[in-house]
């Protein structure tokens, strides 16, 4: 095991930042997280398919992560341990049925950025606290949000409201809407029906994103803007006049819900170039770190039309590679060198920590995270490692409401060597991802020491589960 952590640490060094000049103190922090975009569906990580130049102008301009990791496998539990810095042995929520809270003793980046100094606003999907919980982002250190707070609401890009600051803000266009459309629905939509015009709410969470920055910016403290816009999530309907849509409306090669996936990333594309340009105009950008994520893998693999998911094996709800590696970018414009491309091993429970870094917050004790903030620049100092990445997810029974059988997913990372558990009865596989990163050639066989040295991560990384409890439902829906 040593040795494989120090032939990836040679690597690290070998690809490590170079500091054109000190970082500025406090720099404002735009952290883009989208959700459901594959590892591959980016030009810059390989799409032959969807464009994004300006995504992938970040890359150009700043590092772009190889091996960056999701916390795990679905949306909640994800968010939970990207705001916690707790990987999912240890963060509070893990179950996705949408409305399980965040605790009231649990310390978010948006509490630690708060108490460093900054203005925190968050915008787009929530979903680890439902509306009269503790675990509301104005509970969780955010001094605004404008989006969704129960994650099965996120479904719906044109609900019947959004919520602002913990009360509901109604979207009187959209009357009607979703007795007509369930959210299953794949294809565009009339922006103007039946004399109302449609309100789509990855617009408005777009432009309530920079608002907050435009304002932020005219103020006196260092701001962390939280974006985690939905597309390509939920339903898989836009407005047939949105400029993305229309260019691949006509692509007749690619199935309707991948023209829709396609149409989504390339108007995160448009709004990802505006946030850019905007920060031009303020004359902030070289005070500014930009980050770009994706939540987790891709809803599907979509082969042979968009190859979300590249080499990777599996996609979202996979412990494989498809379901956990993300593509991740940051730009920093006179501190991280352009065109850089890292292997350092980083994923969400990093994510706090790092803040803390860039910002000169305090780090809460018993973090499983550790910054990356080194490999965006050296003085930060060296660059430390994990001695492993863990991961797990447990299924559950929709029917019955409850656990299911047998039903908790597993993985760990340690250097180059993989292991995956499927199911808690099944037996452990082993990969080596430097020679197999499609994850094929199983040698838990021929490498029964990695098994034993797997086994022992998996049992000492997990603590008990804590009760997952959903807030009562209000009107028979799982959202309030």
């Amino acid at each position: 095991m040593s040795g494989d952590l120090r032939h990836n640490q040679a690597m690290l060094l070998s690809a490590a930042a170079v500091v054109l000049a000190a970082p500025v103190k406090q720099p404002n922090i735009v952290f883009i997280m989208v959700d459901d975009m594959g590892w591959a569906d980016l030009s810059s990580y390989g799409s032959e398919v969807i464009e994004t130049p300006n995504i992938d102008s970040i890359a150009r301009d700043g590092i772009k992560f190889t091996d960056a990791y999701s916390a795990c496998v679905v949306c909640a539990p994800a968010r939970s341990s990207l705001l916690t810095g707790k990987h999912m042995g240890n963060t509070s929520v893990r179950l996705n049925t949408g409305g399980v809270p965040l605790l009231d003793e649990d310390i978010t980046f948006g509490e630690v950025m708060r108490d460093a100094g900054y203005r925190t606003g968050g915008f787009g999907k929530w979903g680890v606290g439902e509306l009269g919980t503790e675990g509301v982002p104005e509970k969780q250190g955010f001094d605004t949000w404008y989006g969704y707070y129960h994650q099965i609401h996120a479904h719906y890009h044109v609900p019947q409201y959004l919520i602002r600051d913990g009360e509901k803000e109604m979207l009187p266009g959209n009357k009607g809407f979703l007795e007509k459309n369930p959210h299953s629905q794949a294809g565009p939509f009339p922006r103007v029906e039946d004399g109302l015009t449609r309100q789509f709410a990855p617009d408005l969470i777009f432009e309530e994103t920079k608002k907050f920055i435009r304002e932020s910016a005219a103020g006196d403290q260092p701001f962390l803007a939280y974006a985690a816009w939905t597309p390509p999530h939920g339903g898989y309907i836009m407005p047939d006049d949105d400029p993305a849509w229309i260019k691949y409306v006509d692509s007749i090669d690619l199935p309707m819900r991948a023209r829709i996936v396609a149409a989504f990333d390339t108007m995160v594309d448009r709004h990802v170039g505006e946030v850019l340009a905007l920060l031009d105009e303020l004359e902030i950008s070289d005070n500014t770190v930009v980050f770009f994520l994706s939540d987790h893998g891709a809803d599907a693999r979509y082969e042979g039309a968009l190859d979300s998911s590249g080499p990777l094996r599996g996609h979202k709800r996979d412990v494989y590679e498809g379901g956990i590696r993300v593509p991740m970018i940051v730009k920093w414009p006179g501190v991280i060198k352009p065109g850089q491309v890292t292997d350092h091993q980083a994923y969400f429970p990093d994510v706090l920590p790092t803040f803390a870094a860039l910002g000169g917050g305090e780090v809460p004790e018993g973090l499983d995270g550790i910054s990356f903030a080194p490999t965006l620049s050296n003085s930060y100092g060296a660059q430390d490692e994990h001695a492993y990445l863990y991961w797990e997810w447990e299924l559950y029974n929709w029917g019955k409401g409850e656990l299911a059988e047998n039903g908790l997913m597993q993985a760990a990372r340690i250097g180059r060597w993989k292991a995956v558990k499927n199911r808690s009865n099944q037996p452990i596989e082993i990969y080596n991802l430097d020679s197999d990163i499609g994850e094929q050639n199983d040698l838990a066989f021929s490498e029964p020491g990695w098994v034993a040295i797997f086994n022992r991560v998996f049992n000492q990384a997990r603590t008990p589960m804590r009760p997952q409890a959903e807030p009562p439902r209000v009107n028979g829906k799982p959202y309030r």
